[in-house]
C-alpha cells in the first residue's frame, strides 16, 4: 500500500510539472513592453515608452530599410492605415540613421500620425526579441501586455486580428 501511495503521489507531481508554462518560450513573452528609446528621424529627439499613447494597442515593427519584406510590410501598413485608427505603430531599425531617414521619406511615414519610426543605436529591440530576421512584428494591448508576435512578413488579415 505505501509503494502505491509513493507512486500515486509521484504520478500527480509529475504531472503538475508538465502543466507549467514552457521554459522555452521567450523571456519576453512574460513581461510588458520594456522602457526604451530610439532616436526620431529629426536625430535629436529622443522617443521612450512614456511617448506612446495611452490607451491604444502598439504594434513594434523592427525592420531594416533594405529588407524588402519589411519594405512590403510598410506598404501593406500604410495600403490599410485607416484599420490601424486604434494602434500606435513604433517601427525601429538597428541600422543606420542615415539609411533609416531615407526609408522613412521614401514612404512619407511623417504624414502618418500613428506611425513613430525610430533608430535603435544600442540595439536594444533586436537582443530583447532574440531576432532571427527582419521583419519581426511584436503587438502590445493598452497595458502594454504582449498579445501576439510574428518573425517574418505578416499577413494583413494576421495583423488586423490582433489590433482590432
Amino acid at each position: 500500500m505505501k509503494h502505491l501511495l509513493v507512486f500515486v503521489t509521484l504520478l500527480m507531481v509529475s504531472g503538475y510539472s508538465f502543466a507549467q508554462k514552457d521554459s522555452a518560450a521567450p523571456a519576453y513573452t512574460y513581461f510588458p513592453l520594456p522602457q526604451f528609446s530610439v532616436l526620431l528621424p529629426d536625430s535629436a529627439t529622443w522617443y521612450t515608452k512614456k511617448d506612446l499613447p495611452k490607451n491604444k494597442k502598439t504594434l513594434v515593427l523592427v525592420f531594416s530599410p533594405d529588407c524588402e519584406h519589411c519594405q512590403h510590410e510598410t506598404e501593406m501598413i500604410k495600403a490599410n492605415i485607416d484599420k490601424f485608427k486604434r494602434t500606435q505603430i513604433l517601427m525601429v531599425t538597428p541600422i543606420a540613421f542615415d539609411k533609416t531617414r531615407k526609408f522613412y521619406d521614401k514612404y512619407n511615414l511623417k504624414d502618418y500620425k500613428n506611425i513613430t519610426v525610430g533608430y535603435d543605436p544600442k540595439f536594444f529591440f533586436t537582443g530583447y526579441f532574440k531576432l532571427k530576421m527582419f521583419p519581426f512584428i511584436a503587438i502590445y494591448d493598452k497595458k502594454y501586455e504582449l498579445i501576439k508576435t510574428f518573425e517574418g512578413t505578416a499577413k494583413m488579415d494576421d495583423l488586423l486580428e490582433y489590433v482590432k
